[in-house]
């Protein structure tokens, strides 16, 4: 059973589901983004690996896509991953922008409407972000958006061939209203 997901919009930016159709911008806006991603994330760079990703949205993992509402082109990626209910009622948020559209305000549009869907149409009480502590833009990101650093994780995420450090910020749904 797929999770609620309501395409958000505010009236520059939509956030939707990414469907088998975004397949080739999506890989397209990768290649392009390929230095700015990395070393902090690797989403799918191969028409096989995306269809993965569109098939995987379920309960626990819920990907969208940031799409410019006057070009149509993709901004960006925000996911939410491992959904957790009951007593914990959290998951784990994942983004990134493609190229070129980094420092434009682009994202922070983005959060804005994946913290809605998390706490509104998802219902979850807990937003947490695991970011490695020198991808400053990302960190930015999260501190104007209103999360809280919560602490340090070494050796956090295997990325790259690497173990990584990070700090995690969160956001409770109670908190919501100051971002």
């Amino acid at each position: 059973m797929l999770p609620e997901f309501t395409e958000r919009s505010d009236g520059t930016v939509t956030l939707r589901r990414p469907c088998l159709n975004d397949c080739t911008a999506f890989i397209a806006a990768v290649s392009r983004s390929e230095l700015s991603l990395h070393p902090w994330v690797f989403p799918p760079q191969t028409g096989p690996a995306f269809e993965a990703m569109v098939n995987r949205i379920g309960p626990s993992y819920v990907p969208s896509v940031l799409v410019d509402e006057t070009s149509g082109e993709l901004l960006g990626a925000l996911n939410l991953s491992e959904i957790v209910r009951g007593n914990f009622m959290s998951t784990y948020l994942g983004y990134y922008a493609f190229e070129p559209h980094h420092g434009r305000g682009w994202m922070a549009r983005g959060l804005k409407l994946v913290l809605a869907l998390a706490f509104e149409d998802l219902a979850l009480h807990r937003v947490e972000a695991n970011v490695q502590p020198a991808n400053q833009r990302s960190v930015r990101l999260l501190q104007v958006a209103g999360f809280a650093r919560e602490g340090f994780s070494k050796k956090y995420l295997y990325i790259d061939g690497d173990w990584r450090d990070h700090e995690r910020y969160a956001m409770l749904r109670e908190n919501r209203s100051a971002s």
